[in-house]
């Protein structure tokens, strides 16, 4: 602490700032889920619409991630997060304006487009401004506002459909979005750009192994072929789209899980959809970063740290076996906490492992790769979920789908993933002329 205050804080207020940019891009995702059942009466959708509805959004996320990737790596954070930052506000909006089915779609297919730098550029900011002691904090600041969105932003939503509308409930957002666009515009720089940023701080974070900014010397497509083919790359991206599969299952249908098959009200919903996800907040934060960053400054095993918990944290994530097992809420809400608090104190070591072993201008590239799958999840998780509740009338087989893609998961980070250390750089025939 005495270390922190005499080289200063700077690199909080950015990591802060960075954490509070993912939970209003969460309001603008977890807006849809808690409005679904409104939808459904007003346009008269199917469980499969819904599911449609849900997973609109992904596909353009997804599907972006890796050329977002190469932008960033390209043309840097601050420009490119900026113009996506101010287009989260656009998307929302016009979700407020839609007049049926193929409208909302078109509004969740740009709200895609334009978050989908969020997470790799908050990777890469991390990288630039933490060191590799405070890098599993760093991290855990901006992936815990994802989870603690559904503990402050589900009941939000919730409120302003039973006061407002569905419709002023994206309206909401959306000025939130704009306010943030404004915070991120006159806060945020690269540290060799921050004027406020002291030689001190700056040198503790240098020497402390922070990334390098500045670009690849490879060119960005023969970075992403490079990347592409190593080992490490593939067992942190299928282990962290099986923990995507679970997290965008919960995040898009929970409050509708416990609305249809325990029969709650909208707001009774939310209040018990809250409680899963303080939890993983907690998890997230405690585990997936204090913990991490503390046993690494005692000297243990940089590696044998952070797979541990995300081992550990995907094998927790299979309670959610637990939750097919039960009509209880209370019961149904006990297994989903410790499956959500599992996977939520893995995700953080999971997105800090792109700059922790990026070659020089490759985390944002690692970072798209592992986003475009762990989405791809993202989208076939609310479609394949809506379908199976349609034929079954239960939660339980999809469920138990789940369950069976994180056994995936943890597969792949034990056996392929190796050592969380430097990928080597591209050799010298890749280079950029």
């Amino acid at each position: 602490m005495a270390q922190m205050r005499s080289v200063g804080r700077r690199r909080w207020l950015i990591g802060v700032l960075l954490g509070v940019g993912i939970l209003i891009n969460y309001f603008d995702r977890v807006n849809l889920s808690v409005a679904g059942p409104e939808l459904q009466k007003e346009f008269g959708l199917t469980p499969g619409d819904l599911g449609l509805l849900f997973s609109a959004f992904f596909w353009s996320y997804a599907f972006l991630q890796i050329p977002v990737g190469l932008v960033l790596d390209r043309f840097g954070v601050t420009r490119v997060s900026r113009i996506g930052a101010f287009l989260w506000g656009v998307a929302s909006g016009a979700v407020a304006f839609a007049n049926g089915f193929g409208a909302i779609v078109a509004a969740r297919f740009l709200l895609g487009v334009a978050e989908a730098p969020a997470f790799p550029a908050n990777a890469k900011a991390t990288g630039y401004w933490f060191p590799r002691r405070e890098r599993a904090m760093a991290t855990a600041i901006f992936d815990a506002a994802a989870k603690f969105s559904n503990v402050v932003g589900v009941p939000l939503v919730a409120v302003s459909i039973v006061w407002f509308g569905w419709r002023w409930a994206f309206g909401i957002t959306a000025l939130l979005s704009f306010a943030y666009f404004l915070a991120y515009y006159f806060l945020y720089r690269d540290p060799s750009a921050d004027a406020q940023l002291s030689a001190e701080e700056r040198n503790y974070i240098v020497a402390g192994g922070a990334a390098p900014e500045g670009e690849s010397h490879a060119s960005p497509f023969a970075m992403l072929g490079y990347l592409a083919l190593n080992r490490k790359v593939w067992g942190l991206t299928i282990g962290f789209a099986a923990y995507g599969y679970s997290f965008y299952l919960f995040l898009t249908w929970l409050p509708g899980y416990l609305v249809s098959e325990m029969h709650m009200s909208i707001i009774k919903s939310a209040g018990y959809a809250a409680i899963p996800w303080g939890c993983a907040t907690i998890a997230d934060l405690v585990v997936g970063g204090w913990l991490i960053d503390t046993m690494i400054a005692r000297g243990y095993d940089e590696t044998g740290v952070r797979k541990t918990v995300l081992v550990t944290g995907m094998i927790l994530g299979l309670a959610v076996f637990g939750a097919t097992m039960t009509t209880d809420p209370i019961w149904a809400i006990v297994w989903i906490s410790i499956a959500l608090s599992g996977l939520a104190a893995a995700a953080p070591v999971g997105w800090s492992i792109p700059s922790l072993i990026a070659p020089k201008g490759g985390t944002g590239t690692i970072g798209g790769i592992m986003n475009f799958f762990n989405n791809l999840m993202g989208a076939a998780a609310p479609a394949v979920t809506g379908f199976l509740v349609g034929q079954t009338n239960s939660f339980s087989t999809a469920f138990l789908v789940a369950g069976i893609v994180l056994l995936i998961g943890i597969l792949a980070y034990i056996v392929l993933l190796g050592r969380i250390e430097p990928i080597a750089e591209p050799p010298a025939s890749q280079r950029a002329t």
